[in-house]
C-alpha cells in the first residue's frame, strides 16, 4: 500500500492503473455541515496494487484521477456509488464510465435491500471488516497508519466481492440488470441539482396548483440558499417546514410567524423576508404554467390493491432472489394499482417480466393468491 501525496505520483499511478480492465475505487468525504461534499480521500485497486491518495495533500492535482474516471477501457467498481460519482461530477463536471456498483448487483442477486459494504464482504469472503474508522473525521491530518490500511481495505476486498458477483450474474444470465441500473446512476440527471427543480426530490405531496406553485419557488430559493453559503439543505430550512409552508402559503410575515415548523422570531429574519417573498412568487405565478399534477387516485379499492401487490412482489423477491426495492417500490405499487400504463419501471424490461405482467394480471382477477399448506401460492384463472 501507497499514500499519494503529490500530482506526480497520482499520474504515475493512474497510468499504471489504465492498463487494467477493472479497477475498484472507494473515497472518504464530509458533508454533514456542507452542501458541497469535501473530498478528503481516495482510494484505488488493481489486481497487481492498491493505493491511498491524499486528497487534501497541499499542491496536489487531481486531474489524472478524473481522466482515469473517465477512460472508458477501464470498469470502475465501486460499493453504493451515488455519492462518489456525485463527487466526481461536481468536482470535475464528468461522469466516471463504466461503472459497477457492487450493492446494486448484490440486490440484484438476493442479498437484501442496500446491503451494506462490510455485511457484504463478510457474506462473500467471510472477512469480517475493521468498523473503526466508519466515523472518522477524515479531513484531520496527518492520517494514521489505522486509518490508511482502513481506506486500502475498502478497495482490496471489494476486488474478491466484485469477482464472485460478476460471476453469479453471469451464471444467472442477470448482468443485463445491473447494466440497467447502470444507466440510471451514470445518468447527469440524477446529479441534477438546479434549484428550479429542487421541489421534485421532496416527497411533500400537494394537491393543488397553488400549493405546487409555492413549494417550487420556497425549495428553489432553499437550493439556492444551501449552494451559496455551503450548507445543507436542513440548515437552512427542514423539509417538512417547505411543505407546511407550501400548504398554508404565509404571504406576510404574520402568516408565517404562525407556522408551528419554523422557530419563533423566524419570520423577523432576512431568512423569513426571502420565504415570503418566494411565497408571493408561488402565488402570482400562471397556473397554465406549471407542470401537470398527478390526478387523484379515485379507486375505492386501491388500498387493497396495494397490499395484494405487495404480497406478489415479496413472493416474486422471495422466488427469485431478488431484493423488493430493486424490483419496486410502494409508489410503484400505488401506480400501477391506479394506471395500467403507469411509467414505472416495475412495467419495464425485466422487471416487467419478472413482476409487472403478474401484477396487473392480479389486479385484473387473471391471477389469484391462495394459501396452500401454509404458504402464500400464485393460482391461474381462466
Amino acid at each position: 500500500m501507497d499514500l499519494i501525496t503529490t500530482s506526480a505520483g497520482l499520474a504515475s499511478v493512474c497510468a499504471r492503473l489504465a492498463s487494467h480492465p477493472v479497477i475498484t475505487v472507494d473515497t472518504e468525504f464530509l458533508r454533514e455541515t456542507t452542501y458541497y461534499p469535501l473530498l478528503c480521500v481516495l482510494q484505488m485497486a488493481s489486481p497487481d496494487e492498491a493505493v491511498v491518495v491524499d486528497a487534501l495533500a497541499e499542491g496536489i492535482d487531481l486531474k489524472p484521477f478524473f481522466e482515469l474516471m473517465s477512460n472508458e477501457r477501464v470498469l470502475k467498481v465501486f460499493h453504493a456509488a451515488r455519492q462518489d460519482v456525485e463527487i466526481v461530477w461536481h468536482q470535475a463536471g464528468i461522469i466516471p464510465q463504466p461503472v459497477f456498483d457492487t450493492q446494486v448487483a448484490a440486490m440484484v442477486l438476493g442479498y437484501g435491500d442496500s446491503i451494506a459494504y462490510d455485511a457484504l464482504v463478510e457474506r462473500v469472503t467471510g472477512h469480517r471488516p475493521d468498523k473503526t474508522h466508519r466515523f472518522t473525521d477524515w479531513s484531520r491530518r496527518p492520517l494514521t497508519r489505522d486509518q490508511l490500511e482502513y481506506a486500502v481495505a475498502d478497495v482490496t476486498h471489494l476486488r474478491d466481492v466484485f469477482a464472485a458477483l460478476d460471476a453469479d450474474l453471469k451464471k444467472r444470465g442477470r448482468s443485463d440488470w445491473v447494466s440497467e441500473e447502470m444507466e440510471v446512476l451514470t445518468s447527469p440527471k440524477t446529479y441534477d441539482f438546479q434549484p428550479e427543480r429542487a421541489w421534485e426530490r421532496l416527497k411533500t405531496r400537494v394537491r393543488k396548483p397553488k400549493d405546487l406553485a409555492v413549494l417550487m419557488e420556497v425549495a428553489a430559493w432553499r437550493e439556492q440558499e444551501a449552494q451559496s453559503r455551503n450548507v445543507p439543505r436542513s440548515r437552512v430550512l427542514k423539509d417538512d417546514a417547505v411543505g407546511d409552508i407550501a400548504t398554508h402559503a404565509p404571504a406576510s410575515p404574520e402568516r408565517l410567524a404562525a407556522l408551528r415548523s419554523l422557530p419563533k422570531g423566524f419570520e423577523k429574519s432576512q431568512w423569513g423576508a426571502d420565504i415570503v417573498a418566494a411565497v408571493q412568487r408561488g402565488l402570482a405565478r400562471d397556473p397554465r404554467t406549471l407542470p401537470k399534477m398527478e390526478k387523484p387516485r379515485n379507486n375505492s379499492n386501491g388500498a387493497a390493491t396495494v397490499e395484494l401487490l405487495k404480497v406478489l412482489l415479496r413472493m416474486t423477491s422471495e422466488r427469485h432472489a431478488v431484493a423488493s426495492k430493486v424490483i419496486a417500490t410502494v409508489d410503484d405499487l400505488e401506480r400501477i394499482a391506479a394506471d395500467d400504463e403507469a411509467d414505472v419501471g416495475a412495467l419495464h424490461g425485466w422487471r416487467r417480466e419478472l413482476f409487472g405482467e403478474a401484477a396487473l394480471a392480479l389486479k385484473h382477477g387473471k391471477l389469484a393468491l391462495a394459501i396452500e399448506k401454509g404458504r402464500v401460492v400464485r393460482v391461474e384463472r381462466g
